[in-house]
């Protein structure tokens, strides 16, 4: 059943087109996200979306209310932790909560809340003392404090050092085990990569590609690569002879095979069956930034 349903969206700032027939729908309880470089319509197909912006074409649906019309019953579902979150230097994390809380007629439990995204020793904290990291986290405490359906988060990740975007990745994992339907927008390919259900990429305003991770780049090339040092010589013909090898190569010490399908699989077996060790393994594929690239001829820059 489909939660979201954004038909044929267009938004035009004067003679600029940011959004052009941009359609896709997000099922309930998935992680769907929105894919593409900065400034490609991705934060404005979501405000449409969160109903901050009016749309010039095309219609939407969230929890079958339209973002324009329903605007007041669809905050009371609607959890957004926005690009930018900034609340006043001096206001406490426990106020912030406490305050946003009040916003709603069926809040969490807003200290179950701050627990769980480890903030409880900040609860008496000033919102300008906290860390990048804690920032996020505060961000999206507020953005699930009213019980919301539907969780938006645009960019969550964004500045942050390695361990904390992990953090935060953990965090968007834990809200969807909470029942939150999750639609997300980002241009780190690592995250789409192991966050999102599905995803749509969005280029220069138009939806170029909409489907899983792996069947986004199964669109591109499903062609996988196996580098090994063999611990003994092996006939490469062996290997030829399997059908998910579409060739062997030599590569100084190493080999290199080439194939498709359940391909290490097959490998790692006939290895095994020669009493063959293979060092230093490594498999090579085709990424979700070879398919982003392929699809639309560019990179997305982190």
């Amino acid at each position: 059943m489909a939660i979201i349903e954004v038909n044929n969206l267009v938004k035009r700032y004067g003679d600029y087109t940011a959004v052009n027939g941009v359609s896709f729908a997000v099922e309930q309880g998935e992680i769907f996200g929105i894919l593409g470089p900065n400034g490609a319509g991705k934060t404005t197909t979501v405000e449409c979306i969160e109903g901050l912006r009016d749309p010039n074409g095309g219609s939407i649906r969230v929890c079958g209310l339209d973002p324009h019309r329903d605007t007041d019953e669809l905050r009371q579902l609607l959890g957004v932790q926005l690009q930018k979150s900034e609340l006043p230097d001096k206001l406490k994390v426990g106020e912030a909560m406490e305050l946003y809380s009040s916003f709603y007629r069926d809040p969490a439990d807003w200290r179950e809340l701050i627990e769980t995204l480890n903030l409880t020793s900040k609860l008496n904290s000033q919102f300008r003392s906290l860390s990048g990291g804690q920032k996020q986290r505060l961000s999206i405490a507020l953005a699930l404090v009213g019980n919301p359906k539907v969780a938006v988060l645009d960019e969550l990740t964004t500045g942050l050092d390695p361990q904390a975007r992990r953090d935060a990745w953990d965090l968007i994992e834990s809200i969807r085990d909470r029942g939150v339907t999750i639609l997300m927008v980002t241009h780190f390919m690592e995250e789409a990569e192991r966050l999102c259900d599905r995803l749509a990429l969005i280029d220069s305003g138009r939806l170029v590609a909409l489907d899983t991770p792996a069947g986004l780049v199964s669109k591109v090339d499903d062609t996988q690569r196996i580098r090994f040092r063999p611990s003994a010589p092996l006939d490469h013909a062996v290997l030829n002879a399997l059908p998910e090898v579409t060739a062997v190569e030599q590569a100084g010490s190493q080999l290199v095979v080439t194939g498709t399908g359940n391909l290490l699989l097959a490998v790692t077996t006939v290895l095994a069956h020669n009493q063959v060790v293979a060092g230093d393994l490594r498999v090579e594929q085709t990424t979700l930034d070879d398919a982003f690239v392929a699809l639309t001829g560019r990179r997305i820059e982190s």
